[in-house]
């Protein structure tokens, strides 16, 4: 599932994006989870894994989540599995307008509060009524969520995770030159299709770095999220529950180290982060740094 923010509400999210981000997440996820657990579409409490992406190819603005959902979940007592029709999930449609609903009303809320701030062209909005009339128009608009076709397996769901939950903005691969005219790198134009659609785009340095720099996250911004059955404070035990009514052996434990590495190992220092109290690997040691001497002196005479 992707569910994506439109442009005026981007525009603003910029110098807003601790709490327009949150929003974004906490929103998608409650629809996924409030439409599923309706008895009318699925009638399942499901799991959802949420990626914040925040660039467009050509390194635009353009904040939207990536969703990872199983296609089911459990039943509402959590005697069964309840599965979803063979490729379809929920209907966008339904899921669009309430996103679209309840992600305004927090946005409301989040003004009332006092959570967002406006600058340069959008200062006005700090107006309650200005930023009111502001709103209106975005409630008739048709918001984007966009369901994909399922993934081929669970190989093919670490390979996504793999490519697309620790990108930047643009990889390497992308950057073709960087010279005098600025940095040239490829994109993609999704408005056309076939071949045509991947083209070469020069910016200007410092126009390159400021839109590189518009996706830079506040600092301690959690760009991956899980919720429902894949919560991390229920997780193991949903999963397990799952396994067991949909007949799935349990994955086997890795075999315990040996008494010798477990011995080895315990000798080595141990050193632990400061900030996330995670082991520490010694992967290189410096000498201690070594005074400059002079230089000997010449036996050949001026």
């Amino acid at each position: 599932m992707v569910f994506t923010l439109p442009a005026p509400i981007s525009a603003i999210a910029y110098t807003n994006k601790e709490t327009i981000y949150g929003l974004l997440f906490d929103i998608a996820a409650e629809t996924l989870r409030t439409i599923a657990a309706d008895p009318k579409h699925l009638g399942a409490r499901i799991g959802v894994t949420l990626v914040l992406h925040t660039w467009g190819s050509a390194l635009t603005h353009h904040p939207h989540v990536h969703g990872i959902v199983p296609g089911g979940g459990l039943a509402l007592d959590a005697d069964r599995w309840v599965s979803c029709k063979p490729g379809f999930f929920l209907p966008v449609r339904v899921l669009s307008r309430l996103f679209r609903r309840r992600f305004l009303e927090e946005l409301q809320n989040a003004h009332r509060d006092g959570q967002l701030k406006f600058f340069g062209e959008h200062v006005d909005l700090a107006d309650a009524a200005a930023f009111a009339d502001w709103l209106a128009p975005l409630h008739q608009y048709e918001w984007v969520v966009y369901a994909k076709r399922p993934f081929a397996g669970p190989q093919a769901v670490l390979a996504y995770l793999s490519r697309y939950t620790h990108r930047v903005a643009i990889s390497n691969r992308r950057l073709l030159a960087c010279d005098d005219r600025g940095v040239t790198f490829r994109w993609k134009d999704y408005r056309t299709h076939g071949r045509t659609r991947y083209k070469t785009m020069t910016l200007s340095t410092g126009e390159f770095m400021r839109r590189f720099l518009l996706h830079v996250l506040p600092s301690g911004f959690h760009r991956i999220r899980h919720y429902g059955l894949l919560a991390n404070a229920n997780r193991k035990n949903q999963i397990a529950t799952a396994r067991e009514l949909l007949h799935q052996p349990t994955p086997e434990v890795p075999a315990a180290p040996s008494e010798a590495h477990t011995a080895s190992a315990a000798l080595r220092p141990t050193f632990v982060c400061r900030h996330c109290g995670a082991p520490m690997i010694i992967i290189e040691t410096f000498a201690r740094a070594q005074h400059i001497r002079a230089p000997p002196g010449s036996s050949v005479p001026p």
